[in-house]
């Protein structure tokens, strides 16, 4: 076969694809069920840990202030990612399909490449938030004004959407002829990959290369920032002092922690223990719990957030 029908009939296979199958993580209905009443709870507990800091923090004037308006931001992000995958993965278990649009697949690795790409962005803008609070106070106001922090902010909601646009138009430029069933219970960069034809990685490649030096320079940057806060702590002269200087970073390094030893974990986990069943209890942890135990670590450190959103879930009872 010539190179010009061999290249004409891997365009033909792609086109021919009009939806993909995302991997159950069950056949058993019995177990679909128990599947579908667990994600519909860790959503709904999702949807409402991060809404009510969202509206605690728009509410209450006092957490108008460069902390919290990054807190919003994050918290809008876990909403939208979880609200990414996990509907999908519910109805699936409800009517026992497997089924996914080709657009809704496009969709759907596109909000969640953009949502998580702009959460480690936003991580990276927090960790500058404190360093710059507990290193130099003093310009705190200055250094992060209010145009700044907006200005951040959408920095890092726009890296998310650019890195997404260039890898959904790339992954889905490329013939697919191995298939439409996908090892992931959404559709993911790399799954869709393994259906591309052979020869075809290499556009890919490039922009891997790219985004992970990206990757690693916001990492770079996150762990310089708090060696010189620790530095800063520890130059405190008052144990109290340093404990509450610490104790703000507490919660930021808590949700940084979960989201970068999950996303590692899945993505450079050693062949040898990798299994459908693995990479399914991976892809979760990553994916899904990150987002709802979020607005747990962040509430449960934090006393000025528990105190207005005591105060916000007082004023609603009063007024009923």
């Amino acid at each position: 076969m010539t190179a010009p029908r061999a290249q004409e009939k891997q365009m033909s296979n792609s086109s021919s694809i009009t939806q993909f199958l995302l991997l159950p993580f069950t056949d058993t209905r019995e177990l679909q069920l128990l599947h579908f009443w667990l994600f519909l709870g860790i959503y709904l507990a999702a949807l409402l840990g991060n809404g009510l800091i969202i509206t605690t923090i728009a509410c209450d004037q006092h957490l108008h202030t460069p902390m919290y308006f990054f807190l919003l931001n994050l918290a809008l992000i876990d909403l939208g990612s979880i609200s990414t995958t996990v509907p999908t993965s519910i109805a699936n278990s409800l009517w026992d399909t497997r089924a996914i649009s080709y657009l809704g697949c496009a969709a759907q690795l596109f909000s969640f490449a953009f949502l998580i790409t702009a959460e480690y962005s936003m991580l990276t803008v927090m960790a500058y938030d404190r360093y710059i609070a507990i290193c130099k106070p003093l310009h705190y106001g200055t250094l992060l004004s209010s145009r700044a922090c907006v200005h951040m902010a959408a920095a890092a909601w726009a890296t998310g959407f650019l890195h997404a646009l260039l890898h959904t138009a790339n992954t889905f430029s490329l013939p697919l002829c191995k298939g439409n069933a996908l090892g992931q219970f959404f559709c993911e960069i790399p799954h869709i990959l393994k259906l591309s034809c052979s020869g075809t990685y290499l556009r890919e490649l490039g922009l891997i290369v790219f985004n992970g030096s990206l990757v690693f320079m916001c990492f770079i940057f996150i762990v310089v920032s708090y060696v010189q806060i620790l530095r800063a702590v520890l130059r405190i002269p008052s144990e109290q002092g340093q404990h509450k200087a610490f104790s703000t970073c507490l919660p930021h390094l808590a949700v940084l922690s979960l989201f970068v030893i999950t996303a590692m974990f899945a993505h450079l986990k050693p062949p040898s223990i990798s299994s459908p069943s693995m990479d399914l209890l991976v892809s979760v942890l990553y994916s899904v719990v990150p987002p709802a135990v979020n607005p747990l670590i962040y509430s449960m450190r934090n006393q000025e957030l528990k105190d207005a959103l005591c105060k916000l879930i007082s004023l609603c009872f009063l007024k009923q």
